[in-house]
């Protein structure tokens, strides 16, 4: 990217380079020398690629890159934009079975880090501005839909990652944005100009935005008329000024400082969660895709949640590892062929396919919108993220349970390691005399990251509260649940007197158009 001046700022823009960043190495070369604002532990970081705390969250990003070099089919698509190959998390969804592949490369990706990797928000961004700019275009007369485009052609042909900013801080949540004591508790424009706009405000719990290269800024909610400078929508490069970012703390995370790799028990992967603060941040007019349009905030929203409630099959993926974890120390400890350990781990699997199998069936229910993106089906979305509001936290219950006490009272690492007690430790701490015992404590590490440690902030506590928490997924069930329809079937099974044919005439009309309707991919 260059950077020119105007009104005194700099001003980032894309620059003409069109070759693509392809693999994990060349993502991560990429993030070099950026000179961002983050701070960690009460302290500027100089280079986040080489943060030790940061950087297992790089390696996860870049693995999405490896993945695609590894297996194009199931990571890289033809884009209609550009012609080119490019990667899935950058392609607008031109069937269900587009849907489905994301699916299925979200899951194959929690599977090989264990963790989150962090590109699913600009995925699912992506497809839902697709949609909702050019029905912005049709009612207002913008051209914002030819901006997207044009974006998103730049983002193919770069290979750049793209990171959402649609949670805001909030403040007082009995308010609505325009009646916050502070302007700043969520992001909004505070001053337009014949070039652009400008922001201020803040962004919570975004999930890899230092790893990305692009921010695509949303507003959180539903919107009214005075709320018309909180309707923004715009792209703006990680490295612009006036953006801070401070990075979140995780459990456990100063494992990642200290010397070995068994105590942090995923040394090489981690998600990022941080805080970005806008201030008098520029969007020029070619990167706005929305600009007082209050009305369409909503739809916004809702389309976005809808694609990224059904993207956290990606826990199915992290779910396999942790279910293999709870099997591999079961082995270690001699009870592999109990019953009852066997049960749970039947009783893992059943639950882990529920979250993949509700997650995959809204994307293969897709219907084609306006602008012509798939949109998967909401109903089914919501029913997925509502499973991993709880079902994580059994999987990881029961884990917990085939662990033993031994996951959380294990000596250290320096212990093993030692000259004399490491003796101690490798006689006493034994499973099966076949296994060793420094592979026994590297399970159980595993076990604890995964469920108490950094990785479960991403496999628990992210599962509660990311793209909504289980609330906003009840809200939108009870919207959707056609409970007058439902009646109707039974009235007229039980002989009684149905509604109205007309009304009887539209609702199965409109259920019959959500859940039978025939894509063209399936046709």
């Amino acid at each position: 990217m260059t950077a020119d001046k105007q009104e005194g700022v700099a001003v980032r823009t894309v620059d003409d380079q069109t070759v693509p960043i392809r693999t994990g190495a060349e993502y991560i070369e990429s993030l070099r020398g950026r000179n961002l604002n983050v701070y960690l532990f009460g302290e500027r970081v100089d280079e986040p690629v080489d943060h030790p705390v940061i950087r297992p969250s790089i390696n996860a990003v870049a693995e999405t890159y490896d993945l695609a070099m590894r297996n194009p089919e199931l990571a890289t698509v033809m884009s209609p934009l550009t012609g080119e190959r490019v990667n899935r998390f950058l392609h607008v969804a031109g069937s269900a079975a587009d849907l489905v592949a994301q699916n299925k490369m979200q899951r194959r990706l929690g599977q090989l880090t264990g963790t989150c990797f962090q590109r699913c928000v600009g995925m699912d961004a992506t497809n839902a501005l697709h949609s909702v700019t050019f029905e912005i275009d049709a009612v207002h007369g913008s051209d914002y839909h030819d901006r997207f485009k044009a974006f998103a052609v730049q983002m193919q042909r770069h290979g750049f990652v793209i990171g959402g900013a649609m949670t805001d801080v909030k403040g007082d949540r009995s308010k609505a944005p325009h009646a916050q004591d502070d302007a700043d508790m969520f992001v909004h424009i505070i001053r337009r100009t014949a070039d652009g706009v400008y922001i201020s405000g803040a962004k919570a719990h975004q999930t890899g935005c230092v790893n990305a290269h692009w921010l695509l800024v949303m507003p959180t909610m539903r919107l009214g008329p005075d709320d018309r400078d909180y309707a923004v929508v715009g792209a703006v490069p990680v490295d612009a000024d006036g953006i801070t970012y401070i990075y979140g703390r995780q459990s456990c995370d100063m494992r990642s400082m200290e010397a070995g790799d068994i105590d942090a028990g995923n040394a090489k992967f981690s998600g990022q969660e941080a805080m970005i603060v806008f201030e008098d941040v520029f969007i020029p007019n070619e990167f706005i895709f929305m600009d007082g349009e209050h009305d369409f905030a909503a739809m916004l929203v809702e389309r976005f949640t809808a694609y990224h409630r059904r993207s956290y099959v990606c826990k199915s993926g992290v779910g396999d590892v942790l279910i293999g974890a709870a099997a591999t120390i079961a082995d270690y400890n001699g009870v592999e062929k109990a019953s009852h350990i066997r049960e749970k781990l039947v009783e893992m699997t059943h639950l882990n396919e529920t979250i993949y199998s509700t997650g995959i069936a809204s994307s293969y229910q897709a219907q084609k919108m306006k602008s012509g993106v798939y949109l998967n089906d909401d109903m089914i979305a919501n029913v997925c993220k509502y499973h991993v509001t709880k079902i994580p936290y059994e999987i990881g219950r029961l884990a917990q349970d085939l662990a033993g006490g031994l996951m959380v009272t294990l000596p250290s690492q320096k212990e093993l390691e030692h000259p004399q007690i490491g003796k101690i430790i490798r006689k006493y701490l034994k499973g099966r005399k076949e296994i060793a015992t420094e592979d026994r404590m590297r399970i159980l590490r595993l076990i604890e990251n995964m469920t108490l440690g950094r990785n479960a902030v991403g496999y628990l506590t992210e599962s509660m509260h990311g793209a909504g928490s289980p609330q906003a997924q009840r809200v939108q069930i009870a919207r959707q649940m056609q409970s007058e329809f439902k009646k109707n079937l039974a009235k007229t099974l039980a002989g009684i007197a149905p509604d109205s044919a007309e009304e009887i005439s539209t609702e199965i009309s409109e259920y019959m158009g959500r859940v039978f309707q025939l894509t063209e991919s399936n046709e």
